[in-house]
């Protein structure tokens, strides 16, 4: 038995070089990103937590904020390429945040830039992007901190999608070959030996 606080403390040490390794591990992103954004209550306050994944559903990056005007979206933008090579497309809603920022980075300037409506749902990519967040948040009572929230879900979120198989779509012995390969990666990135009793 051991404390929230425990776990809190073996996140803060462990988490960000675990998720680390997870990222460096995966196959290479893709050459679309899907941009959304959600807001996110802490301590009453509103705050947006801009997230972009790949066409397969990966996530790229995600940055906690106030605002969500040119500047934000600007840093967010960059803060994505520090991580993923540049894409082919972008996929956004109809934030005039996005296009305004865009404009403003080089290495983005020639990138085609395709623009839905969320009535449509063809940016679900994204927007299915944030469940687990708020599944998480729910679980957690809510979020606290921005600081804390942003270094807690930079590691969530990559090691959530390590063991986050498409089980609707795989046969029962695949699903359990594929799910033993990652923990067998997964002990590896962790240097444990012992298997854990719910692995299958």
């Amino acid at each position: 038995m051991v404390t929230y606080e425990t776990i809190r403390c073996w996140c803060d040490k462990f988490g960000k070089g675990f998720a680390r390794r997870v990222k460096a591990a995966r196959r290479k992103p893709g050459s679309t990103w899907h941009l959304d954004e959600m807001f996110v209550t802490l301590r009453g306050e509103p705050y947006l937590l801009w997230r972009a994944v790949d066409e397969h559903g990966a996530e790229l990056d995600i940055l906690l904020q106030k605002r969500r005007d040119m500047a934000a979206a600007k840093r967010f933008f960059k803060r994505v390429l520090r991580s993923s090579p540049v894409p082919r497309k972008i996929v956004t809603d109809q934030l005039r945040s996005y296009p305004a920022a865009k404009a403003e980075i080089p290495e983005l300037e020639n990138v085609k830039h395709v623009f839905v409506k969320a009535a449509a749902r063809l940016n679900n990519r994204a927007e299915n992007s944030h469940q687990p967040t708020r599944e998480r948040e729910r679980r957690m009572r809510g979020f606290r901190d921005p600081k804390r929230t942003q270094k807690f879900l930079s590691c969530f979120d990559p090691i959530r999608q390590h063991f986050a198989l498409r089980r609707h779509l795989l046969r029962a012995s695949l699903y359990r070959k594929q799910l033993a390969a990652r923990f067998a990666a997964w002990r590896e990135f962790t240097s444990v030996t012992q298997t854990p009793l719910n692995a299958f």
